[in-house]
């Protein structure tokens, strides 16, 4: 049995414009920061053409974390998201090595991704700690994603 534990997210939802495309899309990110893919026995979950995805990974902690994509309402299926607006900026995901971002970096570049930024050292510039290595995509849909490796454990 797990710790109970307060604060840490236990899951996030993304709407995606179109699964057909998003899916695959997280299914070679998350599958290469090492989670797993939820098998549920729901209608929208199954193959061969689903209309949402579930993946999750369990924490050092014990528990589990969740994200799900989703689809959007038809009528804003076609917009673009905007981290100029409120709402999330971004998501940033833990490595636990260097080794890891390139790992992630690899994979999304053999599904064609959009990087934003290549794998960097962000060490001495402003707002990041000594170490902070990151690479930087774009979701089909235009949401950012981070994935950093990061010694220090901040920003």
């Amino acid at each position: 049995m797990t710790e109970p534990i307060t604060g840490p997210l236990h899951h996030i939802d993304i709407s995606i414009g179109y699964p057909e495309r998003s899916i695959p899309f997280y299914a070679a990110f998350f599958e290469a920061l090492g989670y797993r893919r939820w098998k549920l026995p729901q209608p929208d979950w199954q193959e061969p053409d689903p209309k949402r995805a579930t993946w999750g990974i369990r924490t050092p902690g014990g528990a589990i974390f969740g994200i799900e994509v989703r689809p959007a309402r038809r009528e804003s299926r076609d917009r673009k998201y905007d981290r100029t607006q409120p709402g999330p900026h971004h998501f940033a995901f833990h490595a636990a090595s260097r080794e890891v971002v390139d790992q992630v970096h690899r994979a999304m570049c053999e599904v064609g991704a959009t990087v934003l930024d290549p794998p960097t050292d962000y060490s001495g510039q402003s707002g990041y700690s000594e170490g902070y290595y990151a690479v930087f995509f774009a979701d089909p849909d235009g949401l950012k994603l981070e994935v950093v490796c990061s010694p220090s454990g901040s920003r």
